[in-house]
């Protein structure tokens, strides 16, 4: 009977000092087991000799094959390219700066000899700042309260995916992709295994405060409307309360007579009802330049060169 074969999929951004080292420590893992392998480097437009590296990697080792952009698209255009052409019956993602322990393959593959679609690595926060821990996890409770799927702190892309799981993200065409979400989102019977975070040897992390913010607000509009239905309550929220303060003006003035509007009541208004607007407003706008977006039907990358087809 042939054995199962796997690809390893690695989103690349300037990740020059790790290729050598992912793949040496992926070829050593896969040595101890029995699975046929392809290890598929998307390089996300990298500026450094990432590309290179990978290539020359492909030209001496016919187990690694490579996509590589036009330009800069991001992680998710990277996954969902990486998808659209791995060949294994599983897909594992994982990413180049080692975070990710490969040592934890043998785990995921064993949850999906035992039939599970999508086997989950989860990490603790350990080795993580208190600003960001504090952060995420204040993130996570606000998100598992909004959103329509599940989402778990500790739980990223590293994961691996049978082909039917694979195949079902592959028909998710939307433009505007967070990919946590999505993965909740098919659903299939899954598995979570543990693993001690790992913090960064080489290179620098490509997520700034600003863009694991712009990531978070992506995450809260993508799948749910919640946002624009509580722009409506807090609305008719202070529709009743302005007119209830309308009717005890007016009761006021039939027993004492007009007297002069204070400042800070006029004041206080103005900025309230003001802010309320601004920020209806803005998630509204959220929402309309998603489905302006969505419109365009643009592809979600451009490939420059490659050593792979495109489906399986």
């Amino acid at each position: 009977m042939e054995s199962t074969f796997v690809s390893v999929l690695i989103p690349s951004y300037n990740e020059s000092e790790n290729v050598m080292l992912i793949y040496e420590a992926l070829t050593a893992e896969f040595a101890k087991t029995n699975y046929r392998y392809e290890i598929v480097f998307v390089d996300d437009g990298s500026k450094d000799d990432t590309l290179q590296l990978v290539q020359l990697l492909s030209s001496r080792n016919q187990e690694v094959k490579y996509i590589s952009f036009t330009r800069n698209f991001g992680k998710e255009s990277a996954l969902i390219a990486g998808l659209e052409h791995a060949g294994g019956d599983a897909v594992i993602i994982m990413d180049a700066d080692l975070q990710h322990p490969t040592e934890l393959i043998h785990q995921l593959l064993a949850g999906y000899e035992e039939g599970y679609h999508q086997v989950v690595a989860k990490r603790n926060r350990e080795g993580d700042s208190k600003v960001r821990s504090a952060i995420s996890s204040v993130y996570y409770k606000l998100i598992d309260r909004v959103v329509d799927v599940e989402l778990k702190d500790g739980e990223g892309d590293f994961r691996l995916l049978s082909r039917q799981a694979v195949e079902a993200i592959k028909k998710l065409s939307e433009g505007n992709r967070f990919s946590k979400g999505l993965f909740s989102w098919i659903g299939f019977d899954r598995k979570t295994v543990f693993y001690q975070n790992k913090i960064r040897d080489n290179g620098d992390s490509k997520w700034s405060y600003k863009s694991l913010i712009n990531y978070g607000i992506e995450g809260v509009v993508s799948f749910n409307n919640k946002p624009l239905r509580m722009c409506l309550y807090v609305g008719l929220t202070v529709l009743v309360l302005a007119l209830l303060y309308i009717f005890l003006m007016l009761i006021e003035i039939i027993r004492s007579g007009i007297e002069v509007p204070g400042y800070f009541t006029l004041i206080a208004s103005i900025l309230f009802l003001g802010g309320v607007q601004l920020v209806s407003l803005g998630v509204i706008g959220e929402y309309v330049g998603r489905i302006y977006l969505e419109t365009k039907r643009r592809p979600h990358y451009l490939v420059q060169d490659t050593n792979m087809d495109r489906e399986r």
